[in-house]
């Protein structure tokens, strides 16, 4: 699908589009859509981690002995975006095992619609490593911007934002705030309701998967 954002990738491969139609459908039970988002998540993580740095290790095979490569310097920290990013936690890990996980609490005040912090807890070390953002959902984007705020307050400056679906709006608001950030998801969806739910979207993720609905 083409796209008029920079440093926005939307993953086209037909397994991601795949899974992601049996995620969207209404019909798809709790334990479905959380097996889904797990598979989803593995495959995002394999998209995102293409550029890591690597150096060589000498090693033995059954034939001789050769350099090969290996990912080099600190490892990855995936901070999840309370709750529903903890769906994609365990997906990420899957592919990532030695990340570092960091949490990052936020709800919506009904007033002013503005994010509000109500934890935060990352690794002492977050600055010195690639920081890699999960939430299943990039809507308004506001929860993200300000996630992002954050973790560039606690010095990182190495950060991704992987989510399963995002729409314009969010892109929009997150790239202006955060034009540094490179943006990973499986479908750039049509616009934002009235709600601010996306469309055609799959409802609400953290009810999804937490079962809560």
């Amino acid at each position: 699908m083409q796209h008029q954002f920079p440093n926005l990738t939307v993953i086209t491969h037909p397994l991601v589009q795949h899974k992601l139609t049996f995620l969207r459908r209404e019909e798809t039970s709790t334990a479905g859509f959380r097996r889904l988002v797990k598979e989803i998540s593995q495959m995002l993580a394999y998209e995102v981690t293409q550029d890591l740095p690597t150096e060589t290790m000498r090693i033995k095979t059954p034939i001789t002995e050769f350099d090969s490569p290996i990912i080099s310097g600190k490892k990855q920290c995936i901070v999840s975006i309370l709750r529903a990013g903890n769906g994609m936690l365990d997906g990420m890990l899957e592919l990532l095992p030695a990340a570092r996980v960091g949490h990052i609490g936020l709800y919506r005040d009904p007033a002013t619609l503005e994010p509000v912090e109500y934890y935060f807890k990352v690794p002492e070390d977050i600055s010195e490593r690639m920081v890699i953002v999960v939430d299943p959902m990039l809507a308004t984007g506001n929860s993200a911007v300000a996630a992002l705020n954050r973790l560039k307050e606690y010095g990182v400056t190495t950060l991704k934002l992987v989510c399963l679906l995002a729409c314009p709006e969010g892109v929009k608001n997150l790239l202006e705030h955060h034009p540094d950030v490179m943006i990973t998801t499986a479908a750039l969806d049509e616009k934002l309701n009235d709600h601010g739910y996306i469309v055609p979207g799959l409802g609400d993720a953290g009810d999804r998967i937490f079962g809560t609905r």
